[in-house]
């Protein structure tokens, strides 16, 4: 994200700083409700800007669900963490 001020001279910038997201992760937050605040808002909506304007993201996204989706149907999933118990 990258910020300045208005209605003052000099005006402040701030340094554009990056945040790295995979495809999953990206899409998911996309796709989820509008957080509260405004600037959680903006991040969203910045977010929601690149997954649509990129179709192979979506892809990449929905490659990977099927992978693990695919391991989780041939019993290859990981043991539940300590404290869960499976249901018998």
């Amino acid at each position: 994200m990258f910020a300045q001020t208005v209605g003052i001279r000099p005006r402040q910038k701030s340094s554009a700083q990056r945040i790295c997201f995979c495809p999953q992760c990206a899409v998911s937050l996309a796709m989820g409700l509008p957080p509260e605040g405004a600037l959680n808002m903006a991040a969203w909506e910045m977010i929601r800007d690149l997954v649509s304007a990129e179709p192979s993201l979506n892809d990449a996204a929905w490659e990977s669900l099927r992978n693990i989706a695919g391991l989780l149907a041939s019993g290859d999933a990981p043991e539940p963490r300590s404290g869960y118990r499976r249901a018998v």
